[in-house]
Formats: C-alpha cells, structure tokens, sequence
C-alpha cells in the first residue's frame, strides 16, 4: 500500500497536477475551444469552451479509459468549475 501510495504522489507531482496549481489553457488552436465538462470524459455534458490563455486553477486529476482529466475552476470566475483534458493545460 505505501509503495502504490508514494508511487501515486511521485505521478501526480511530476505531472504538475497539484491541487490549488495554477494552469492556463494551451493547445485548443486559433479556432477551436477546450471543452470544460461537467465530468471527467468525453460523454459529460459541455459547460462552456475556453479559448487559449483561459486561467485556470487546477483541483484534483483523474484517470478515466487512459485519459488524465482535472477538475479546473475559472480563475477569474471561481463559481465556474468542471473537468477539461490534463493534454490542454499548461503551467502559469
């Protein structure tokens, strides 16, 4: 058990998926948005899309069918929260 523990905080630190971190999205395009979800998966509900450079804050990540999935607050919008991929978010 402590082995898979410890395995898990070394997975989620070096993937910079900390709780409270700061995240921007990166990668949606010039004409397309990152779709944040009401759940972690494709087959959620769409809230709202996000442009590129959207500030995030990064909650908790979850693996789900081999995708890493986070639920994100809007930084500036707090009260706005879903899941978006880990694939489209960057370090701020």
């Amino acid at each position: 058990m402590r082995t898979h523990f410890a395995a898990l905080l070394v997975l989620t630190i070096a993937s910079g998926c900390a709780v409270g971190s700061g995240a921007v999205v990166k990668g949606a395009g010039p004409n397309d948005l990152l779709k944040l979800r009401d759940g972690p998966g494709l087959n959620h509900k769409i809230i709202i899309g996000l442009p590129d450079g959207t500030r995030l804050t990064r909650q908790n990540c979850v693996t789900t069918k081999g995708k890493v999935w986070c639920r994100v607050t809007l930084t500036d919008r707090p009260s706005v929260s879903g899941y978006v991929s880990a694939d489209y978010l960057a370090h701020r």
